[in-house]
């Protein structure tokens, strides 16, 4: 096991409750966010962690060697576990070889059991000889996006039982439970100015005290050793021991994980995740929650295209019960927290998802009358209230267009706003929310006739308002800030919608070859497209800096992972849909675009990247929509099936 590593690239343990342990494969924690026990206490949402890592050191007859590493500050690297790493894989979860200099190896493995706010550690040796392991832990017990300093109220105080130990550090969070087959004693201490050089680099608080309450100790030569840390009492208080405990982990997550059909659908797993008695998908690790534009994106590729049709069914009913005024929320209410309904786009999304969800599941095996006519009724809702006016100005103007947009509010994904700048204000009818129009009417249409000429209407307008002949493709946005006849020629990929990555195109021939042409020549990277042509001044380069930076870059020429899969569809179809594009599709932009983003997180795909070469991988390292549009590429667009099963299924997702 001594395949060659990266050291930065990150590794990502859900726990399917919007919990998970994170990290990179050197195990230096960069991020506040990297930390062994991070849990949901009202899944997927509030945050907190709770155990953040561990120091680990093995004592021989040679000597004692550090198996892990700390950053300090100022650039302080101590102690030099990471000399000794040699190699690390993900699969089946993440697992650490060490070798000593007498050329003993020790291999480390974590792993997270689904549905569990647990983590489980263990660590064994090649050679069985006399070597004692020694694992400190560092707690805290903190918001996720919060850091951690030393303080008096901190308890440090355990409560033991045989391989049992308890730790609850502040009233109001949840208490640790350890289990080991190793031996605990207290030893508090505080350690100080961990350094995440991650957070230091987005102009953050970059630095952290953590407690230490005491020390594990193992004898790696008598048995495997086993350390679990779990916020449910009965991980660490039940009858089995703890090496029986890991064994029931590791073969029962073993079996679930060999089961997934193709590393994306194994990666698809860790953004659905429990809400109440249904489900919802978590927009991104580390610090995303669940959203609704990201939800009903990513839904079509993590469940649709990935088989998972119960959980989509689960996650849009979910969501049917927050339909206000035609709109959904952008934002899903936490506890004591007014909705957020600020999206003109997110309720179009959920429309053709659960159109989509519909086609592939028209038997009743999969719905209730009771539920399929809840998914009808929101439909409806959303349509009905768009047309007749809702929420910020969104409402079909007399051409059928959709108009939205009020000062200072960001509708449209292109969403950045940083006090009272909005970064791309897109008042007006932007394209791609004709798109979604028009494709919702269409969707609506199939069952009343009012919604079919509304959709004629609107497309008829859409042809002749948004095409660009002088510039060889689609305006960004028309009758900008509500001025009729005003347009907005900046090159931008939202036009690509109007092509590919919804049911109906609203161009086609000539028209969407040139628009495809166009977006691949100026926008089109590895890592998917750009947001604003590199000749545009307003263009940044790179994605970076403090908040305000960032946020100016967001949309500003950053590269979107997610819109690879409507321009790789668009691209596809204008070549007429056949076996041959789609082979030279998914060598030419699917298996690069996946196995580019693999350098930063494994098995991922990270929500952006930086407009200029070499594209670093920014943002979100673990996106729910990026991974998402993958696999419906790769299990939908891309698919070569036989010719009756393509047509059956063309039949089946056709609108209007």
């Amino acid at each position: 096991m001594t395949a060659p590593y990266s050291p930065s690239v990150e590794w990502l343990e859900a726990d399917g409750l919007g919990g998970f342990a994170s990290g990179r494969a050197d195990g230096i924690r960069s991020r506040r966010y990297h930390a062994l026990l991070l849990t949901a206490l009202r899944p997927p949402t509030e945050r907190v962690v709770l155990v953040n890592g561990v120091d680990v050191a093995i004592e021989t007859d040679d000597g004692v060697f550090a198996l892990s590493s700390q950053r300090y500050t100022p650039d302080v690297t101590s102690p030099d576990g990471t000399a000794r790493l040699i190699a690390f894989t993900s699969l089946p979860w993440p697992t650490w070889t060490y070798r000593l200099p007498s050329g003993v190896e020790i291999i480390q493995e974590l792993v997270v059991p689904w549905g569990s706010p647990t983590v489980a550690l263990a660590w064994r040796t090649s050679s069985p000889s006399h070597a004692t392991l020694r694992v400190r832990p560092f707690l805290s017990g903190r918001d996720t996006h919060a850091t951690h300093h030393a303080n008096d109220a901190f308890r440090f105080a355990s409560v033991s039982d045989g391989e049992r130990v308890g730790w609850q550090p502040y009233d109001g969070m949840p208490a640790v439970h350890a289990l080991s087959n190793g031996d605990y004693r207290d030893a508090p201490e505080w350690y100080h100015n961990f350094q995440y050089d991650e957070e230091r680099a987005r102009g953050l608080d970059f630095t952290e005290d953590l407690g230490s309450p005491g020390e594990f100790t193992f004898d790696l030569e008598a048995a495997r050793a086993v350390l679990l840390f779990s916020t449910d009492p009965d991980a660490g208080h039940a009858a089995a021991s703890a090496s029986e405990r890991w064994s029931r982990i590791a073969g029962s997550e073993r079996a679930r994980r060999d089961a997934f059909a193709s590393p994306l659908h194994r990666a698809a797993d860790s953004y659905v995740v429990k809400r109440g008695n249904g489900k919802t998908i978590v927009a991104g690790y580390p610090w995303f929650s669940d959203w609704g534009r990201d939800t009903f994106i990513a839904l079509r590729g993590l469940c649709l295209a990935g088989d998972r049709l119960e959980d989509a069914r689960s996650i849009l009913l979910e969501w049917t019960e927050h339909v206000s005024e035609g709109m959904l929320p952008n934002f899903f209410p936490e506890a004591g927290q007014a909705a957020e309904y600020n999206s003109v786009d997110a309720s179009l999304w959920f429309v053709v998802a659960a159109h989509e969800l519909l086609t592939r599941a028209p038997d009743d095996k999969w719905f209730s009358q009771v539920e399929r006519r809840r998914l009808l009724a929101a439909i409806d809702a959303i349509v009905s209230g768009y047309a007749e006016g809702t929420r910020f100005g969104i409402r079909a103007d007399d051409d059928g267009l959709l108009s939205a947009g009020v000062p200072g509010v960001q509708l449209t994904w292109m969403d950045a706003k940083v006090g009272d700048w909005v970064v791309t204000p897109r008042i007006g009818k932007p394209v791609e929310v004709q798109a979604l129009w028009i494709n919702a009417l269409r969707i609506a249409g199939q069952r009343n006739a009012r919604w079919t000429e509304l959709a004629d209407r609107a497309e008829s307008s859409f042809h002749t308002r948004f095409w660009s002949e002088e510039h060889g493709y689609l305006y960004d946005v028309v009758d900008v800030d509500h001025v009729r006849g005003t347009t907005d020629s900046t090159l931008r990929p939202n036009q690509i919608l109007a092509v590919g990555g919804l049911p109906r195109a609203l161009i086609d021939g000539e028209r969407a070859a040139r628009v495809v042409a166009t977006v691949e020549r100026h926008l089109l990277t590895p890592a998917g497209l750009r947001s604003l042509v590199p000749s545009d001044p307003a263009f940044v380069p790179a994605y970076g800096g403090d908040m305000r930076a960032r946020d100016g870059a967001y949309h500003q020429g950053t590269v979107w992972g997610w819109l690879m899969g409507p321009f790789v569809e668009a691209w596809v179809r204008v070549r007429g849909g056949s076996a041959a594009a789609r082979r030279e599709a998914r060598t030419r932009f699917l298996v690069p675009f996946v196995e580019y983003y693999s350098a930063a997180a494994t098995g991922q795909i990270a929500e952006i990247a930086d407009g200029a070469v070499p594209h670093v991988p920014r943002g979100c390292p673990f996106q729910a929509w990026s991974v998402g549009e993958a696999l419906r590429l790769s299990e939908d667009v891309l698919c070569i099936r036989p010719d009756a099963t393509l047509r059956k299924r063309a039949k089946r997702v056709r609108v209007g």
